[in-house]
């Protein structure tokens, strides 16, 4: 249980999710004052369900609750009820419900509910399930006989998919609030939050970084700020400045520099083409996303990469856009081939990526002209037992023939576009080549003098501020060694 004197948190300190913090705000009117409520014959909610991804602030939106309502705050985690020994996990619900009534009104907030309140009879065989029995008396205390006056649950989970349908319907979590990843402004907001902690040089602007870190939750942001700290801490700064958030960025989208690695010149200078075609193909194409940074300094699990940042945020990808994405991430590959008349393993992860959004744009999306809008095959998310077996969609293996051909289709005409634009521009990539090789990162400005024909201007110095292109979604062309990076280091697609 947190009293008043140990929880400090209140909605000044959530920032980023406006429309959430407006729903669960009144609850905390409704707990200060609940006859304003009821001469209307209105009722609070029972209980409301936080749903978002991980790192959103579904927890520290709960904190803020109990903080501004001044009322009693009984925080436990799903895992907490989940014991060896059966029984045990439906009689520590029955205590926390009845402690609570002592208390009430009150909160209490049960976060990862998805650890006990998973869809019953989804395990295979029988036999009397703990976490089941302990789901059922979480059932009847929030909506049973007795019924719990002034006493709010609040729960917390990123997969409302599998849980209990019973524990979803109105009279138990009565809302829903979704708390969705922060947009631009939303950004701006989170990134002012963590900032307070920080000492900032005059040259550091939240929107400009807001603008530079797409898809970033606020875990991430406050990483973000954290890393930039550690940064200018390294070296001796008394403040933090834009370029150790511009670098604490590129660490966080690329991965750590390894400058310790040594590569052999020819396999450094086949980098540098490949990412060099990267680089120039998604220049030339009209719809894909600015070319930021190119580098051919280890990071990470990659040998170099290519990072391209969105100029707003996105919420959906057109068919055109995923066609010139697709043809981008073959830019690597064919440069390898025209300039160094050989083939590498660097460019796998791409492979991967290229047939993956091409078989989804096919199977998922209905892009195709021949196969029309339908979704082929069955959902290849985590087998689900007992939800699985029953949504298994079948397809015939003359349907997945033409799957395959059309999959096959899509990336031979990216592959000839992006082989295309390479060897009519050979020239820029020769002089990209060499300027990766001189200078090993170059940025956008740089990029830009390549491609309209002038000598690139020498790099910023290192205290300078480098203003980041926008944000959407953030994508980073690699080239990868042998194997494929971690989930982490993997590039943020679109949904």
């Amino acid at each position: 249980m947190l009293d008043k004197s140990a929880n400090t948190v209140t909605f000044n300190d959530v920032a980023g999710c406006e429309e959430a913090k407006e729903e669960v705000a009144e609850l905390v009117e409704f707990l200060r004052d609940p006859t304003k409520f009821q001469k209307l014959g209105g009722r609070i909610p029972r209980g409301v369900l936080m749903v978002g991804s991980p790192g959103t602030g579904k927890t520290l939106l709960a904190r803020a609750i109990a903080g501004e309502a001044q009322v009693p705050f009984f925080s436990i985690s799903g895992s907490d009820f989940v014991e060896m020994f059966v029984g045990v996990g439906a009689s520590r619900v029955r205590d926390m419900f009845e402690q609570a009534k002592k208390h009430a009104p009150c909160i209490i907030f049960i976060d990862e509910i998805d650890a006990v309140g998973r869809q019953r009879g989804a395990g295979l065989g029988g036999g009397n399930d703990e976490r089941e029995q302990t789901l059922n008396q979480l059932l009847v205390e929030m909506d049973g006989f007795e019924g719990s006056m002034g006493v709010i649950v609040i729960a917390a989970t990123n997969r409302p998919d599998v849980l209990d349908p019973a524990l979803l319907r109105p009279g138990r979590f009565d809302r829903q609030v979704t708390v969705p990843l922060p947009d631009i402004r939303g950004r701006e907001q989170i990134l002012h939050v963590h900032m307070r902690k920080v000492p900032l040089a005059p040259d550091v602007k939240a929107e400009i970084l807001a603008r530079g870190t797409p898809g970033m939750s606020g875990a991430d942001l406050a990483n973000l700020v954290n890393e930039a700290a550690l940064f200018a801490a390294r070296s001796n700064k008394r403040l933090v400045d834009m370029d150790d958030f511009e670098r604490a960025k590129d660490k966080i989208f690329m991965g750590a520099e390894r400058r310790s690695v040594v590569m052999p010149e020819h396999e450094r200078r086949n980098t540098a083409y490949h990412e060099s075609g990267h680089a120039v193909v998604a220049y030339l194409l009209p719809k894909t996303d600015p070319v930021h940074k190119v580098t051919i300094i280890p990071r990470g699990r990659a040998l170099g990469v290519t990072m391209q940042l969105p100029t707003e945020d996105r919420f959906s990808m057109e068919r055109e856009e995923i066609l010139q994405k697709i043809a981008v991430m073959f830019g690597g590959r064919i440069a390898e081939e025209v300039f160094m008349n050989q083939m590498t393993t660097g460019a796998s992860n791409d492979f991967e990526r290229a047939t993956d959004l091409a078989r989804q744009m096919v199977t998922q999306w209905g892009m195709s002209d021949k196969l029309g809008p339908m979704v082929y095959g069955e959902n290849e998310g985590e087998v689900f037992l007992g939800r699985s077996v029953t949504t298994h969609k079948n397809v015939s293996e003359t349907t997945m023939q033409k799957v395959d051909a059309e999959v096959r289709r899509i990336v031979d005409e990216q592959y000839a576009l992006a082989r295309k634009l390479i060897e009519s521009n050979k020239d820029k990539i020769e002089a990209m080549t060499q300027a990766l090789l001189e200078w090993e990162t170059i940025d956008s400005d740089q990029i830009k003098d390549i491609m309209e024909g002038r000598s690139p201007r020498p790099p910023k110095p290192p205290q300078s501020v480098t203003s980041a292109t926008s944000g959407g979604e953030s994508t980073a062309t690699r080239d990868e060694e042998t194997e494929p990076a971690t989930p982490r280091e993997v590039v943020k697609e679109a949904d």
